[in-house]
C-alpha cells in the first residue's frame, strides 16, 4: 500500500471502535492528521502529500544555501547577441528560408555586385528624418539595406523578413533553391536594367551571364545552323558521373537527331538526320554550376534527391571546353551550396563561401557562422549528415586541391583574380540607417542588462525572506497553527511566478470549514508565518484550529462503520441465499438486484457522504446552482433502485419468474436494513392481473398475425416471391390494365409476412407518395420502365381485386393500354389514372439533377485502360491509335505467366460471356429486373470525391492510386475528354457511381518538351517572385 493510502487509513482507524456519538477532539485531530511527526530534510525524496506536517520537497531546496546570481533571472547575456570582431553577420531563419539565406550570403561576398547595388539611387538618398523609420520600397532597396547591415551591423545576426516579404515568399514552405536562384537573378536583372549608370545596369550580365550556341549540322548537306543563347548558370546532369569535368563534357556532347526526332533542314527542305551540340562562346566572371541533384520521379510524381558523390577541384580550367582557346578561362572555387537531407521538399541548406579579401573559408548556417581552420575548404562534417543506409556508397578519396560531395547542389567559380580585391564602402545614407539600427541594438542591450540587474536584486530579497521564514514554517506541538494551500506555498517558493493572494476556498466543506478529504492539498504551518503571509499577500479564509469540522468527521465515522458492517452482512446474505426457502415465509427479489445489492448499498452510502458534503446547497465553499441540483436529482430518480427490477409498468409484481427468485425472511431483513424503501413482495403475492390480461391478449394477437400473414401470402404468393411480375417494357398480351403500388408498401408487407410476430401488420396502401400535391402522377411511362422503376411495383388486375379486399387503398393508380383494331404497334397508347402532372414532374427532375451535382464523399470508379481499343473507341475516340483484333487475340493466347496484367485488367476477363444487343432485349422481355449497382472489374479502383473538387485534385488522387503523374493522365467520361484542370467535377458531369477511363501516356525522353516545362517554372509560378 502506498504511504499516502497508509496515512489515510491510519487517520480513520479509530472509527472501528468509536461510535459517531463518542467522537472527541483527539479523534478530530487524528482525522486531520495534526499529530503526525514532521519529516526531516533528507528523510524523504519528495513531499508526503498525506502528511500536512511534511514541509520537505515543496521547492525550498532552491533557496537554502548559497545561490548563483544568474539563477535569479532567465535573461541571457545580451552581449551574446553582439557581433564579434572581424566576424560576418548571420541571417535569421524565418521558418523555411534557409535556402534564401545561403544565396544572400553568397551574393553579399560578391564585391562587384555589392558595390553596384550601393550605387543604385534610393528614395532616401537625401537623408531620412530622425524620427522616421526607414522602410525599403523596392527589391533593390531591400537588398541595399540588407547588405549594409551585413557589412556594418553590431548584431550577431539580422532579420531578413522585409526582403523575404517583398519577394512574396511563403516562410513556412521550402521552395526549390535552384529555381529561386534563377528567378531572383532574372528579377534583379530586370530591376537594374532601368538604371542609368552602366556599371549598375549591366552588373548582372557582366558577373553572371555567359553565351552558348545550339549548333545543328545536317548529315545530308552539311549545313550548320546556330542558335545563340544567354545563360546565367549551367545545369549539369550528375547521374552516372563521378567528376565535375565529366558532367561538363556530357553537357557539351554531340546528340544525334534521327527517326522521329529528325531535323528539318532548310537547305534540303526536308527532315534529315543531323547532329546537335552546345558550344560555349563566352563565360562570365562568376560561373554558377547547378548540379541537378533533384530530378522528377515519374513513379511518385515528386522530385527525388540523387546522393551521388561528385568530385570537383578548387581550380577549374574551362579552356578545353571553349570554342575559342586563346582566352583567360582559369577559375577558382568561391562557394559551395549544400543541401542536408534526404528529400527535395525538406532538409536544411547551408553555404560554404570564400572571403574574397582574405581567402578564408566560412560556413554560413543561418544565424551561426563558422570560420574554417586555415584557408582550406572543409566539407567532411556535412557529408556525415547524409541519410544512413546499408547500401551507402563509400566516399571516394580526394587528392590535394580537390573535394567530393554527395550534398553539394551548386558550385560557384570566380575568374582567377589578377588584381587586388575591391574595398566596398557603405554609402552615407545607408550607413546612417545602420547606425540607427546599431543604436536600437545598444538600447536593447542596456534594457536587458538593467532587467537582469533588477531581477538579481529581487531575487536576493526573496532569498533572505525564504531563508528566514522557512526555518519558522513548521508548527511546534501545542502552539497555534494554520492550514494553508500547498499549491500556494509551492508558488511562493517558485522564483519564476510571483505569488497571488492566498485562496483556500477550494478546500472548504459544506459547513465552511476545512474538509477532511482535502487535507492532502494543505500544509500545517506556524501562526507566526501565517500572519506574515496574510499580512503581505492577503487572501483567505484563514483555517486555524477552529476550522477543523466536527460535523464532517462524525458523518464520515458513521459511514465508515456502515461500510465495515456491510462487508459482514454481505457474507451473511450470501450464505442465506444458499439455503432452501420452505412454505410462504420467503420474499420475491429481483435477480439483477441480488447480483448488485452490495454495489448499490455502497453507492447509497457514498451518496449520503456527498449529500452531507453538499448540504445547504454548498459545495467546496461555492453556492451550487439550484437548477443543477434539481437536474441531478431527477437523473438519480431515473436510476434503477433495489428490487425495482421486478416491478411491472403498473407498479405490481411482474409476471416473468425468470427475472426474480425467493429469498428467506432472514435474508430479506438484512437487505431491508440497507434499502428500507425497497418494494416488498411475499412469495405468496399474486402477479399483476393487468399484465396477465395483456399477456393473453399478446398471445392471441400473435396467433391472429400469423393467420393474417398466412392468408395474405396465399392470396398474393407471386407478389411475395417476386415471380411472374408484369413489365412495362414488354407489356403482357393477356391484359390491357395494370395497377401500381409503392415499392415501400411491398417491402414492408413482405417483412410482416416473413416475421408476423415481430413486425406490425400492414393494413393500408399509401399511394400518395407517388402523387404530387395536386393529385397528379409524378412519373412518366418511359421513366417507370427505367430509372423510376425502383419506386413502383406493378400489380395484375386479379391481384388488385384481392388487394382491395385485404388493404385500405388511399389512391388507385392504373395504367391502361389502348390500341386501334387492326393497327400496328406504333398506334398503341398508354394512359395513366390519375394523369401525369407536368409541372411537378419537371420540378422532380430538377431536384434530382441538383442532387447529382451537389454531393460530398461520393464514390466514383477509375478504370485504367492499357491499349484497350474497343473500350476507348466507343468511350473516347480522340485518345485512340490504330488497333487490331489480332493483337488482342495474341495477348489472350499467351501462356498465363507471360500475359500483361495491365492488358488483362483493361480488357476484363476473356472468359466472361459478352452480352449482345439481342440477348439484352431477350433479358428484358423475361421481366427480370437488372441490378443498377456498379460492379467493379479488374484494373479499376474506387475513389471518394466531392462535387466541388477540381479535376486537378482528382488527378492527384489518381496519381496516388495508379502511380501515374497528372500530366501523363488522359481522362474521359462517356466519350468526353476531361481536360480543364480548374473545372469542378460537378460542372464536368461527374456524378456518383460514374466510371472514368484513364489512359496513361508512356514516358518520352523529349528534352525539348522538358525545357518547356522548366521554362514554365522559371516564370515564377509557386515562388511568388515579382508579385
Amino acid at each position: 500500500m502506498a504511504p499516502r493510502l497508509q496515512l489515510e487509513k491510519a487517520a480513520w482507524r479509530w472509527t472501528e471502535t468509536v461510535p459517531p456519538e463518542a467522537v472527541a477532539q483527539e479523534h478530530i485531530e487524528a482525522a486531520y492528521r495534526v499529530r503526525l511527526e514532521p519529516c526531516q530534510r533528507g528523510a524523504c525524496r519528495r513531499n508526503c502529500r498525506g502528511n500536512p506536517n511534511c514541509l520537505v520537497g515543496i521547492g525550498e531546496h532552491v533557496w537554502l544555501g548559497e545561490i548563483d546570481e544568474n539563477s535569479f533571472h532567465n535573461i541571457d547575456d545580451p552581449n551574446c547577441e553582439r557581433r564579434k570582431k572581424n566576424a560576418f553577420v548571420g541571417l535569421t531563419n524565418l521558418g523555411a528560408t534557409c535556402y534564401v539565406n545561403t544565396f544572400l550570403q553568397m551574393w553579399f561576398l560578391n564585391l562587384e555586385l555589392r558595390q553596384a547595388l550601393y550605387l543604385c539611387p534610393s528614395a532616401c538618398g537625401d537623408g531620412i528624418p530622425k524620427d522616421t523609420d526607414y522602410e525599403p520600397q523596392t527589391i533593390c532597396e531591400h537588398l541595399q539595406y540588407l547588405f549594409a547591415l551585413l557589412q556594418n551591423s553590431k548584431r550577431r545576426y539580422i532579420d531578413p523578413s522585409g526582403f523575404v516579404k517583398a519577394l512574396g515568399l511563403d516562410t513556412g514552405q521550402q521552395q526549390d533553391a535552384q529555381e529561386f536562384s534563377k528567378l531572383f537573378m532574372s528579377l534583379l536583372e530586370d530591376t537594374l536594367s532601368k538604371q542609368k549608370n552602366p556599371d549598375v545596369r549591366n552588373i548582372v550580365q557582366k558577373q553572371f551571364c555567359g553565351e552558348y550556341a545550339y549548333v545543328t549540322v545536317c548529315n545530308q548537306c552539311g549545313r550548320e545552323s546556330k542558335l545563340v543563347s544567354k545563360f546565367y548558370e549551367l545545369e549539369l546532369n550528375i547521374q552516372g558521373h563521378k567528376q565535375l569535368t565529366d558532367c561538363i563534357t556530357e553537357f557539351l556532347k554531340e546528340e544525334k537527331l534521327e527517326g522521329d526526332n529528325r531535323y528539318f533542314c532548310e537547305t534540303c527542305q526536308s527532315k534529315q538526320n543531323a547532329t546537335r551540340k552546345i558550344r560555349l562562346l563566352s563565360l562570365p566572371c562568376t560561373l554558377n554550376l547547378q548540379l541537378m541533384r533533384f530530378v522528377f520521379d515519374r513513379q511518385t510524381g515528386h522530385k527525388k534527391k540523387l546522393n551521388t558523390y561528385i568530385g570537383f577541384s578548387e581550380l577549374l580550367d574551362m579552356e578545353p571546353f571553349m570554342e575559342q582557346k586563346n582566352g583567360v578561362y582559369m577559375y577558382e572555387l568561391s562557394a559551395v551550396l549544400i543541401h542536408r537531407g534526404v528529400s527535395a521538399y525538406s532538409g536544411h541548406y547551408i553555404a560554404h563561401v570564400k572571403d574574397p579579401q582574405t581567402g578564408e573559408w566560412y560556413k554560413f548556417n543561418d544565424e551561426d557562422i563558422e570560420k574554417m581552420e586555415g584557408k582550406k575548404l572543409q566539407l567532411g562534417i556535412e557529408e556525415d549528415l547524409a541519410e544512413p543506409s546499408k547500401s551507402q556508397t563509400r566516399k571516394p578519396k580526394c587528392g590535394k586541391g580537390t573535394h567530393c560531395s554527395r550534398n553539394a547542389y551548386m558550385l560557384v567559380y570566380r575568374l582567377q583574380a589578377r588584381e587586388k580585391s575591391l574595398t566596398v564602402q557603405v554609402p552615407a545614407f545607408l550607413q546612417e540607417l545602420v547606425e540607427r539600427d546599431n543604436c536600437k541594438f545598444e538600447e536593447w542591450c542596456n534594457e536587458m542588462a538593467e532587467m537582469r540587474k533588477q531581477s538579481v536584486a529581487r531575487g536576493k530579497i526573496k532569498h533572505e525572506e525564504v531563508k528566514e521564514l522557512y526555518q519558522r514554517l513548521p508548527a511546534e506541538a501545542g502552539s497555534p497553527y494554520d492550514f494553508i494551500s500547498l499549491e500556494w506555498l509551492q508558488k511562493w517558493l517558485d522564483e519564476s511566478t510571483p505569488p497571488k493572494p492566498i485562496d483556500n476556498t477550494a478546500c472548504l466543506c459544506s459547513h465552511g470549514k476545512l474538509h477532511p478529504d482535502k487535507i492532502s492539498l494543505m500544509k500545517r504551518i506556524s501562526e507566526y508565518v501565517a500572519d506574515y503571509f496574510y499580512r503581505r499577500y492577503g487572501g483567505g479564509p484563514r483555517l486555524n484550529v477552529k476550522a477543523l469540522c466536527k460535523d464532517c468527521v462524525v458523518e464520515r465515522c458513521r459511514i465508515l462503520r456502515l461500510k465495515n458492517q456491510l462487508n459482514e452482512d454481505y457474507r451473511t446474505v450470501t450464505n442465506l441465499l444458499k439455503m432452501t426457502v420452505k412454505g410462504n415465509d420467503g420474499f420475491w427479489v429481483g435477480k439483477a438486484s441480488l447480483r448488485s445489492w452490495r454495489q448499490l448499498a455502497l453507492e447509497q452510502l457514498n451518496e449520503q457522504d456527498e449529500d452531507a458534503e453538499h448540504s445547504n446547497g454548498k459545495m467546496n465553499g461555492n453556492v451550487q446552482n439550484k437548477d443543477e441540483s434539481n437536474e441531478e436529482k431527477r437523473e438519480e430518480e431515473e436510476e434503477l433502485n433495489f428490487n425495482e427490477d421486478i416491478i411491472c409498468p403498473h407498479g405490481d409484481l411482474c409476471i416473468s419468474e425468470n427475472e426474480r427468485r425467493v429469498v428467506s425472511k432472514e435474508a430479506w431483513e438484512k437487505l431491508k436494513q440497507y434499502f428500507p424503501k425497497a418494494p416488498e413482495f411475499p412469495n405468496n403475492k399474486e402477479c399483476c392481473s393487468q399484465c396477465k390480461i395483456l399477456e393473453r391478449e399478446g398471445e392471441e394477437n400473435e396467433a391472429l398475425h400469423k393467420m393474417m400473414a398466412s392468408e395474405q401470402k396465399t392470396s398474393l404468393q407471386n407478389l411475395f416471391h417476386d415471380k411472374c411480375r408484369p413489365c412495362l417494357g414488354s407489356w403482357p398480351q393477356e391484359t390491357d390494365e395494370l395497377y401500381i403500388v409503392s415499392q415501400f408498401f411491398v417491402e414492408e408487407w413482405r417483412k410482416f409476412v416473413r416475421r408476423p410476430t415481430r413486425c406490425s401488420p400492414v393494413s393500408s396502401i399509401a399511394n400518395s407518395v407517388l402523387l404530387c400535391p395536386h393529385g397528379g402522377l409524378m412519373f412518366t411511362f418511359a421513366s417507370m420502365t427505367k430509372e423510376d422503376s425502383k419506386h413502383i411495383a406493378l400489380i395484375w388486375p386479379s391481384e388488385w381485386e384481392r388487394i382491395q379486399k385485404l388493404f385500405v387503398v388511399d389512391h388507385v393508380i392504373k395504367i391502361t393500354r389502348t390500341q386501334a383494331a387492326g393497327a400496328g404497334p406504333e398506334s398503341t397508347h398508354y394512359t395513366s389514372e390519375p394523369q401525369l402532372c407536368p409541372e411537378c414532374r419537371e420540378g422532380l427532375l430538377c431536384q434530382q439533377q441538383r442532387d447529382l451535382r451537389e454531393y460530398t464523399q461520393a464514390t466514383i470508379y477509375i478504370h485504367k485502360v492499357v491499349d484497350n481499343k474497343k473500350v476507348m473507341k466507343d468511350a473516347a475516340p480522340e485518345l485512340n491509335v490504330s488497333s487490331s483484333e489480332a493483337e488482342e487475340e495474341k495477348e489472350e493466347n499467351k501462356p498465363e505467366g507471360e500475359q500483361d496484367p495491365d492488358f488483362n485488367q483493361a480488357n476484363g476477363s476473356a472468359k466472361r460471356q459478352k452480352l449482345s444487343h439481342q440477348s439484352y432485349i431477350t433479358y428484358q422481355k423475361q421481366g427480370i429486373r437488372r441490378s443498377t449497382r456498379h460492379r467493379k472489374v479488374r484494373g479499376e479502383k474506387a475513389l471518394l470525391v466531392s462535387a466541388n473538387q477540381t479535376l486537378k485534385e482528382l488527378k492527384i488522387q489518381i496519381m496516388h492510386a495508379f502511380s501515374v503523374a497528372p500530366f501523363d493522365q488522359n481522362l474521359s467520361l462517356d466519350g468526353k475528354i476531361l481536360s480543364d484542370d480548374t473545372a469542378t467535377l460537378g460542372s464536368l458531369g461527374v456524378i456518383p457511381e460514374s466510371v472514368i477511363l484513364l489512359k496513361a501516356d508512356e514516358p518520352i525522353a523529349d528534352y525539348a518538351a522538358m525545357d518547356d516545362v522548366m521554362q514554365g517554372e522559371r516564370d515564377g509560378e509557386g515562388l511568388g517572385l515579382g508579385r
